[in-house]
């Protein structure tokens, strides 16, 4: 029960995490710099979260293969890179937005 318990606090703060830094990237598009990154840093508590779980799992395994592989723990570490990557790719976007001039129009 502890693993699926642990499992499911990686996939919605994985998801959370996601969700927070596409978030900021709607924000920033929108020219709101100071909600986009708020944004920015509820993904990264949200993701910091995930990773104390993912960790929690390997620690788990011990690395002897006592965690099973399955299909849901698979789908959760997906959940974590995922959410990774948009977060990486969300503030590097947001670097570039607010490199564009402001014209008091909105950038999408």
């Amino acid at each position: 029960m502890e693993q699926e318990n642990i499992i499911m606090e990686l996939l919605v703060h994985a998801g959370s995490g996601r969700s927070h830094a596409l978030l900021a990237l709607r924000h920033a598009r929108e020219g709101d710099f100071d909600a986009a990154e708020c944004a920015l840093k509820a993904a990264a508590q949200a993701i910091s979260a995930a990773h104390q779980s993912q960790t929690a799992l390997i620690s788990l395994d011990e690395g002897s293969g006592k965690l099973p592989v399955t299909l849901i723990v698979v789908h959760a570490q997906d959940h974590l890179m995922n959410a990774m990557l948009i977060q990486d790719l969300a503030t590097d976007m947001i670097a570039l937005y607010q490199r564009l001039p402001q014209c008091g129009e909105h950038y999408a």
